[in-house]
């Protein structure tokens, strides 16, 4: 993570000494849009900024310096909201779409973000952020990009975030999709959005792009023409690592045990009580946690690594086959990715070293993907020997960026 933490003071230096931060012009769309509900200007980027932004992090991954050779364009980068609907009702979402500010049509890319409990930290509310800033300045390399809140932050911040459940996942990132479309035909008249759709997205964002990936090939291929996706160390197969997480002594990363149960039981995914799965205090204070105030660091303090002691004795002997949990193990199952035979190019991506989501993930999902049917030219998986989950991040979206940079140029 030193690797953000330079980049974000590069980029508030550069905020402070470029003429970047201008008052936020609200635009009310108005009536009309089905999806589109309202846009406001969060913060334009100029080519040199941009290029700043990319000498400043090749200062440590030298690959990207290339980056330069595709800016062709500043970029504005909007804050929308739009309706989509949770939990059977309509509810107003929001997130980030960044434009070239040059007119022409482009193609879109959509990216997907990790796990995240601070709704400050949430792309529409924190926009400068090191790594959502290196997704942003790619519009200016040809592209629209999308950046989605997901439901539980920015506009939907009074809803229970839900973590790793498939429907709503992908519905908000869909609707989403559709807002931009209506926000191309209507406000931004020097823009055209191509009917070519490109996908990518790490952790939690790398689990989202494979379901967002299989929902628009099998199922909303009329509207949607995908071109590719590049999914890093995503938690694919939920009962697997449910499993890796629990089967261990200590498991160093809690929070994302405690997000799994609380947004399960917020979107009615089993019937269990918290108290079946973790002990005493950790099961009272759950639904403390996850209110889009505390960092994933003091969620885990005020868990535990030790799983003996967070999880109950009993849902560690049953949880495999006791009935009493059948219902937690059907949820697992209900919101992994299943595998299809995919025609539309895939990379799955993993650090070796991931020791928060194994990386057996993804080697399990790019063998169900083979032998569904998926050619190996067109799901190619990628291990990055020795790397950590936070360690890989920047890798991961590098490789994924060029090999989807390699789907258009082909």
């Amino acid at each position: 993570m030193k690797f953000l933490n330079n980049v974000l003071k590069i980029i508030l230096i550069l905020l402070i000494t470029v003429t970047l931060i201008t008052s936020c012009s609200k635009e009310d769309p108005g009536k009309g849009y089905t999806y589109l509900v309202s846009k406001d200007l969060a913060l334009p980027l100029t080519t040199v900024y941009i290029n700043n932004i990319i000498d400043g992090a090749a200062s440590e991954y030298s690959e990207l310096s290339a980056l330069k050779d595709y800016v062709k364009s500043d970029v504005d980068v909007f804050k929308i909201v739009y309706r989509t609907t949770v939990k059977g009702e309509t509810i107003n979402a929001s997130g980030l779409v960044c434009v070239p500010t040059q007119s022409g049509e482009y193609p879109v890319l959509c990216f997907q973000n990790g796990t995240n409990t601070v709704n400050a930290y949430a792309p529409s509310e924190f926009p400068i952020n090191g790594l959502y800033q290196m997704i942003e300045i790619v519009a200016s390399m040809g592209y629209v990009v999308v950046i989605p809140d997901y439901p539980g932050f920015g506009s939907s911040k009074q809803v229970a975030h839900p973590y790793l459940v498939s429907e709503p996942t992908v519905r908000s990132i869909i609707d989403m999709l559709y807002a931009a479309n209506e926000m191309d035909e209507g406000e931004l008249p020097d823009i055209k959005i191509k009917n070519e759709y490109y996908l990518i997205g790490y952790s939690q964002g790398g689990w989202a792009t494979l379901a967002l990936h299989k929902a628009m090939e099998l199922d909303y291929s009329d509207d949607f023409n995908l071109k590719g996706s590049a999914c890093g160390a995503g938690p694919y197969d939920l009962s697997l690592l449910f499993r890796n997480m629990i089967n261990v002594n200590s498991y160093p990363m809690p929070v994302y045990i405690g997000y799994i149960i609380n947004a399960y039981k917020a979107y009615n995914q089993f019937s269990n009580p918290v108290s079946d799965i973790l002990k005493g205090d950790y099961a009272s204070r759950l639904g403390s946690l996850y209110t889009g105030n505390l960092s994933s660091d003091q969620i885990n303090s005020q868990l535990t690594t030790s799983i003996p002691d967070l999880i109950t004795a009993d849902f560690l002997t049953g949880f495999e086959s006791s009935a009493k949990y059948a219902e937690i193990r059907q949820a697992l199952n209900l919101n992994s990715i299943a595998s299809w035979n995919s025609s539309k190019p895939l990379l799955l991506i993993h650090g070796g070293g991931d020791t928060q989501v194994n990386p057996v993930t993804t080697h399990e999902m790019y063998n169900a993907m083979i032998q569904a049917g998926t050619s190996s030219g067109i799901c190619i998986k990628e291990i990055l020997p020795g790397l950590d989950h936070g360690e890989g991040i920047v890798p991961c979206m590098i490789r994924g960026l060029i090999f989807l940079r390699d789907l258009q140029d082909n």
